[in-house]
């Protein structure tokens, strides 16, 4: 039997090709086996199981691929929880004439299978443009997600949406559990009441936010979907001060005996926010007060449930 002095071929490394070989890999050995060694072409296929016809193939330039990766990186960098399929169908939307297969070639070439989809904290994230100055209602909004619990222990989940500008508070929805359907249901809401949609949108990578049905919905809307980097609230800065000032105002101070009991407490907390309460970054103007001087009709309690 021919023998390789190599380091890849002796017993402790017997299982080499346990673990499939990318073509590539696979030519690169059978190279390296003709030059260090100088066997033949057919028995050096033949040890690293390389068909002889699939060695003297060519390789086609694939000098378009650079872009594609490139863009492919972009998308995953600042959606950390979007896979293949959806990197894929954002790709298509931008106008690249490429199917699935190509795309899916380049995402594992990338290594993009291999990335951690939530990051942990105080892991490096991707640099982000300046967001501008915020000049007018409805350029900007934000939403996240707060949970309490009743009397008896069960617990609940409230979508808090706000104007960014206005700092008005648009919704606040209460139920047991929310999913991105419930979201689309909520901002659906909003537009029809305010009668036009918002520039961007600014959340956290939650499912909700990064789910199919937001997504769907923003792109119709031509909405834009801003996510914040993982591990850092303060790209979201509104909202978070916002929920404070619920927790501190509202779910901790109310007793809920029940979801209506809780959904009705928060949405006259809301109406209070929204035409009495004075806000410091406002001049201490009730934001739908100030929201009067862009002809924008103040929000008017409504429940979304």
């Amino acid at each position: 039997m021919f023998f390789f002095p190599h380091p890849a071929f002796t017993p402790q490394r017997r299982g080499i090709f346990k673990r499939a070989l990318r073509p590539a890999q696979r030519k690169a050995l059978v190279g390296h086996l003709i030059e260090r060694y100088r066997v033949s072409i057919k028995r050096a296929c033949q040890v690293c199981r390389q068909s002889r016809a699939g060695w003297y193939q060519k390789p086609k330039p694939r000098l378009l691929d650079a872009p594609i990766k490139a863009r492919m990186h972009e998308i995953a960098s600042t959606r950390v929880r979007y896979g293949f399929w959806r990197i894929y169908v954002l790709i298509r939307r931008e106008g690249w004439l490429v199917n699935h297969k190509r795309v899916y070639r380049l995402y594992k070439e990338e290594g993009l299978n291999l990335r951690t989809k939530r990051p942990r904290r105080r892991k490096a994230a991707a640099h982000r443009l300046e967001r501008p100055v915020l000049t007018a209602p409805n350029q900007s909004w934000s939403m996240d997600f707060v949970s309490d619990a009743l009397f008896n222990g069960n617990k609940f989940r409230a979508l808090t949406v706000v104007d960014n500008h206005t700092r008005e508070c648009l919704a606040i929805e209460a139920a047991p559990s929310l999913n991105g359907s419930d979201v689309v249901r909520v901002l659906q809401a909003i537009v029809i009441r305010r009668g036009m949609v918002p520039a961007r949108i600014q959340a956290d990578n939650g499912p909700e936010f990064v789910s199919l049905a937001l997504d769907k919905w923003a792109y119709e809307a031509g909405v834009t979907l801003d996510f914040s980097r993982p591990g850092k609230p303060t790209d979201n800065a509104f909202i978070e001060s916002f929920n404070g000032s619920l927790r501190d105002e509202c779910l901790n101070t109310y007793w809920f005996l029940s979801l209506e009991d809780a959904r009705q407490k928060l949405e006259n907390w809301r109406h209070d926010y929204n035409h009495f309460r004075p806000h410091s970054a406002l001049d201490d103007t009730a934001p739908a007060l100030f929201a009067r001087q862009f002809a924008i009709t103040p929000t008017t309690p409504a429940s979304l449930a």
